[in-house]
């Protein structure tokens, strides 16, 4: 079978949608499909290749607005030629992430056309956070028309939370199920383990005192600085703050010395962080899909504190698993906190119930083995 994975963004971008991506279109490989992932073009790569996992990809000319979150394809030969020789493939069935962008519309039309089944997975609990006013009016605009294009193409839609498949409904969808995110346990956990950096050491932290970790983009929607101010106010605890975006300088600029911003770092060693922290907290207002970091931290046996975001109602889903904040000012962080790390056997019990629960649903085998029974219904 030839499966098409449509992702508007992928690798080398770090993100839930390209790892998501990914992730299947390794399994389809390794399971003697052959995959096809059609993204956007980046500075310096090619604009086809078949990479070290066999996974054949094509990266079509874009626009990059919104400093490369949102890429419009941009007409023109180079996007002529791409398209003939991508659709000139023996396509079995297109599996196009998210509702949102012009490329989704753009793979839904051509599969449509071709009489390729298709799907669409959505990742997201809310409006893309283009700004307010007449902007932000537009942008809410062109989701409902992005979405009413590819209705007309007749896809089954799915969430990847049950939270993504209620707000499908927003757009007048009513989804055919979850394909839920998902990990790899035994994979981040080789990954902990190999060659690991020594966080504590790394940043003069010493034994006794607690490590909080965040990891994820800095923007505002996603609490990095409401959280940096609440560990600021612990004095037995520290924060590493794995990540990168426009929050990065002044975090590092204003934050107090038992916090520690390293800025981007290598995948292995963001899930070395879980692994050795004593809690992972995601304090985000952003309209999340179903946060990946989440999932890791939960393979990595790591304690959770979080908002209740999109799939925290799945992986999360009573007080014995996590602890769920009540909002997302510095003081109700801080008591979220002092809550999991003022009683470890509550933290190792909610840990241990966590990844047990990880394991049993939220696999990407289990997601793939799905969405082969998907493809072979509807082929």
């Amino acid at each position: 079978m030839v499966i098409c994975y449509f992702s508007a963004q992928y690798l080398p971008t770090v993100g839930g949608v390209e790892r998501y991506t990914w992730n299947l279109a390794r399994r389809t490989v390794a399971t003697g499909h052959r995959a096809i992932v059609v993204t956007s073009a980046l500075p310096g790569l090619p604009a086809q290749e078949t990479d070290r996992d066999g996974i054949e990809i094509f990266r079509l000319p874009v626009w990059p607005l919104m400093k490369g979150r949102f890429p419009v394809l941009r007409p023109g030969a180079d996007l002529q030629r791409a398209a003939k020789a991508l659709w000139a493939l023996p396509i079995d069935f297109c599996v196009i992430q998210t509702r949102m962008y012009p490329q989704s519309v753009w793979a839904a039309l051509g599969a449509r056309r071709r009489r390729i089944p298709a799907i669409v997975i959505d990742h997201s609990t809310g409006y893309m956070p283009v700004g307010g006013g007449l902007v932000g009016l537009c942008g809410r605009i062109y989701e409902h028309l992005a979405c009413g294009l590819i209705r007309r193409t007749h896809p089954n839609f799915y969430g990847v939370s049950a939270a993504v498949t209620r707000w499908l409904t927003t757009f007048g969808i009513t989804a055919a199920g979850c394909l839920p995110n998902a990990v790899d346990p035994a994979g981040l956990q080789a990954l902990a383990e190999k060659n690991p950096k020594d966080w504590r050491a790394a940043c003069g932290i010493g034994p006794q005192t607690k490590l909080v970790a965040y990891v994820g983009r800095l923007i505002p929607e996603k609490g990095a600085a409401e959280l940096a101010q609440a560990v600021a106010g612990m004095p037995d605890a520290a924060l590493v703050i794995a990540g990168d975006g426009p929050l990065l300088a002044g975090l590092r600029q204003s934050s107090a010395a038992n916090v520690f911003c390293p800025g981007s770092v290598p995948y292995p060693e963001t899930i070395q962080l879980l692994a050795q922290a004593d809690v992972y907290c995601l304090p985000t207002r952003y309209a999340e899909g179903f946060p990946t970091t989440l999932l890791e931290a939960a393979a990595c046996r790591c304690p959770i504190v979080c908002t209740p975001t999109a799939g925290t109602e799945e992986l999360l889903p009573g007080p014995e698993y996590g602890v769920l904040l009540s909002d997302t000012g510095p003081d109700a962080i801080r008591a979220g906190l002092q809550r999991m790390l003022g009683d470890p056997s509550y933290a190792h019990s909610c840990a241990d119930r966590t990844y047990r629960n990880l394991c049993d649903h939220f696999t990407w085998d289990a997601v793939f083995d799905k969405i082969i029974e998907i493809a072979k219904s509807t082929g």
